[in-house]
């Protein structure tokens, strides 16, 4: 099995209703469910889109947190899921499920090695 990793940027979420948004969140829900029942369910969940951010650098050799995002972007995480699959075709499948559900885009990176652990 092969973990992937389906987000979207809060910016391709657009401007909708509240009420487009209650009618998108069962079904979204919906498809974690049927996720979880498959057994592919690792993590799911959106971000605050006005709660804290804050980075930390320790590149200086001192370790330096400072507020706000790291690097100045229009773009900003909205949301991730994360499934625990066979193959990519797998990961297509959830990935186009909560598309549909969510009515926005997902994109899909694979997760790299794991380091070994003693």
């Amino acid at each position: 099995m092969t973990e992937y990793l389906i987000y979207f940027n809060q910016q391709w979420v657009g401007d909708h209703s509240e009420e487009w948004f209650r009618e998108r969140g069962p079904l979204a829900m919906a498809v974690v469910d049927e996720m979880k029942a498959a057994g592919v369910y690792v993590f799911a969940g959106g971000l605050e889109e006005g709660g804290p951010v804050f980075s930390a650098d320790a590149t200086s050799g001192t370790l330096l947190f400072t507020d706000g995002p790291f690097v100045e972007t229009k773009e900003f995480l909205g949301g991730f899921t994360v499934v625990d699959v066979a193959d990519e075709e797998a990961a297509r499948m959830w990935a186009g499920r909560l598309a549909e559900a969510c009515g926005w885009p997902q994109e899909v990176r694979r997760f790299g090695s794991q380091p070994q652990t003693r």
